[in-house]
């Protein structure tokens, strides 16, 4: 796949889970969180009202720290196709 073309998927893939209506676990929620902001190189600090779930932000960030930009982004599409092909 080019890098064109990695980014079309990724871009779709972003829409699919912003235009989906129901809720998400919430450790799918984390792991598309850290593989988000790893994919769009954003390494910004997790800013939730709530310090816990900053904390689990910041674990999954942490967990994928030596991944590249790419990577995150093949994974991130394979986490969105595999949640709308398996989802009950």
């Amino acid at each position: 796949m080019t890098s064109e073309e990695l980014d079309i998927a990724f871009k779709d893939a972003v829409s699919r889970i912003n235009e989906h209506k129901e809720p998400f676990p919430a450790d799918f929620l984390l792991r598309l969180y850290a593989y988000y902001k790893k994919a769009t190189n954003n390494y910004s600090r997790p800013s939730s009202k709530k310090q816990i779930i900053n904390a689990f932000k910041t674990n999954a960030l942490f967990q994928i720290q030596n991944i590249t930009s790419d990577e995150a982004k093949e994974t991130y599409i394979e986490l969105v196709k595999n949640y709308f092909l398996y989802r009950k």
